[in-house]
């Protein structure tokens, strides 16, 4: 008792350099709360991002892997072969027949399905090509539809036969390059796309961006509706047709063989292209207003679904489709369990777009940890250095105290219980400040980074010449790609927004790479988080507690060291 009273005498006495430690201690406990409270935001925002929102994924081939591993090969038999050509020239053939055998077929994808309890469900397409008839056309802007028909049709051998120079499938995966049919990715001929949907899942997220039905409605997907088909209104109005009518397509390298495809539904894409994306010479298949969307059950009657021998196979492309994140990285775990070779990666653009997001965060967590270090390797210091000096101010009331019998661990407890209470008078008003200053600093400290960013990437798209958009590529193709399946935002662009009550986001476009289905430059809108409630709750109180005890122990250990040292009979000796 006498220990705890007298250290508080000395507190109440020796106020100016307690004030001093006291204002020393809160800005130390304000910048230690400020910054844990930025870094638990950042936390909250990672994990809440995802944790209940749907997350989409698919299995794709890792062409650099193998393209790196097929070089390395033919390099090593070049070597050892003195007939080998010396040349210097890529072994295109080599890459090629690495990656024509690397397709997954839907059995497969299947398997991996079933190989994890963590899919919630799967959904698929598959795209094909066809060509116009004499009774129905594509819509396009010239008059180029016969040159375009008959050039794909001409071409059609060499697009079986040159694997690498395909488009990538529709879907959401950021690499297209395992969704493949027959002969593996193969080039996008003739005047339509034939898409085949597995589910309305699969049809919610059409790779040409969401659309409502203008008349009739969505096919089924049971052999009972096989030959039924929506078209867009744009192709419909072009050839005068109405829910009911029947059209004729013929196969794209074989003009002899037609098909007869019943008209149920008339739909209207959310956003409309006027245009082929193909480019000079492209096939009209690409324009979104020649998809013609139809069941995997009618590709399959036709001939022409993934598993067909045929040259004109479809291209298959499966999405699993999980929970949230965690679901999705047990996915990956297990699927590497099942045997999927480590020739294959699973990826998803909504974990991969959701941590883009986060990026302005993430360095503003960066460097509330680096302020924080900082801030309490100062704080240490000037601690220690204050009590030292206190101690040797106290020198001869040390050695009053040891020589009428104290024992030097109850003086040095004194000290300890000095800097106690001064430091947890410091704490208490540094966490205050710091609550109240935390959300408006957090949230101006983030608002620069977002900005740093945003001014980064119109920096990069300056420099690369990519600051304008592509043809077709208007307005409105931000927007629908943002429910598309090929970006995959359907659901990640909401789950960036309205994944926690606390955060909010800010919008920016950044060029995004072609998209299946279209082969057209879309933009994408980058929502970052840009707004986080840094507040103080128990848990960084509680943090901010064991931060002050150790600052207190630090200063603490000095004083002990020091008092211990001494010598009472030497200490009154010397001052007198």
């Amino acid at each position: 008792m006498f220990v705890l009273n007298n250290a508080w005498n000395n507190v109440v006495r020796n106020k100016g350099r307690n004030i001093l430690i006291i204002i020393v201690v809160a800005i130390i406990a304000a910048a230690a709360t400020i910054g844990l409270a930025i870094r638990q935001a950042a936390q909250t925002a990672r994990d809440a991002g995802l944790s209940n929102t749907t997350v989409t994924a698919q299995i794709s081939v890792d062409r650099a892997k193998l393209m790196s591993a097929s070089q390395a090969s033919a390099s090593s038999s070049s070597t050892s072969s003195s007939s080998s050509s010396s040349d210097g020239k890529p072994d295109f053939e080599s890459m090629r027949s690495a990656l024509s055998d690397k397709q997954l077929s839907l059995s497969d994808y299947q398997k991996y399905a079933k190989a994890s309890s963590a899919v919630k469900t799967t959904y698929y397409t598959e795209t094909t090509s066809l060509s116009e008839t004499d009774s129905f056309q594509p819509v396009e802007s010239s008059d180029s539809s016969s040159s375009s028909s008959s050039s794909s049709s001409s071409g059609s051998d060499s697009s079986s036969s040159s694997s690498d120079t395909a488009n990538a499938p529709s879907g959401n995966a950021p690499d297209q390059s395992g969704q493949g049919g027959k002969g593996g990715m193969m080039q996008q001929s003739g005047d339509f796309s034939l898409v085949g949907f597995s589910s309305d899942t699969a049809v919610a997220n059409a790779a040409n961006g969401s659309f409502t039905m203008a008349s009739g409605e969505v096919f089924g997907y049971t052999s009972a509706s096989d030959g039924d088909v929506i078209i867009s209104q744009s192709l419909a109005t072009f050839n005068n047709l109405k829910v009911g009518d029947t059209i004729s397509v013929a196969n794209a390298s074989d003009s002899s063989t037609t098909y007869k495809l019943t008209v149920v539904g008339i739909y209207k894409n959310t956003s409309d292209s006027s245009q082929s994306m193909g480019g000079p010479g492209g096939s009209t298949a690409s324009d979104p207003a020649n998809a013609i969307y139809t069941s995997v059950s009618t590709l399959k009657k036709l001939g022409l679904d993934s598993s067909s021998d045929s040259d004109d196979a479809a291209q298959l492309n499966f999405t699993y489709v999980f929970a949230n994140k965690d679901a999705y990285e047990t996915f990956v775990s297990d699927v590497k369990k099942a045997g999927l070779s480590s020739d294959y990666t699973v990826q998803s653009a909504d974990v991969e777009e959701y941590e883009q997001s986060l990026v302005p965060l993430d360095n503003l967590s960066k460097f509330a940890l680096t302020l924080l270090i900082i801030v309490l390797a100062v704080g240490a210091i000037v601690l220690i250095a204050l009590n030292l000096f206190n101690i040797r101010e106290r020198k001869y009331e040390i050695g009053v105290l040891t020589a009428i019998g104290v024992n030097k661990v109850k003086v040095a407890a004194q000290f300890v219980a000095e800097v106690f209470v001064v430091t947890m008078i410091g704490l208490a008003l540094g966490v205050a400040g710091g609550a109240v200053a935390s959300v408006p600093v957090s949230n101006q400290l983030l608002a620069s980074q977002v900005a740093s960013q945003q001014s980064q990437q119109a920096s990069q798209q300056q420099q690369f010449g990519r600051g304008m958009q592509a043809p077709g590529a208007g307005s409105g193709s931000s927007g629908s790609s943002s429910s598309s399946d090929a970006s995959g935002s359907s659901d990640s662009s909401g789950s960036s927004s309205s994944s926690s009550s606390d955060n909010s986001s800010k919008s920016t476009t950044q060029q995004a790479p072609s998209q299946p289905g279209g082969n057209k430059m879309m933009t994408r809108a980058v929502n970052y988080v840009s707004t986080v409630n840094a507040s103080v709750n128990l848990k960084i109180v509680g943090q901010l507690i064991l931060i002050g005890l150790a600052l207190t122990i630090l200063a603490s250990l000095a004083a002990v060291i020091v008092v211990m040292r001494y010598e009472p009979l030497q200490i009154l000796a010397d001052r007198s």
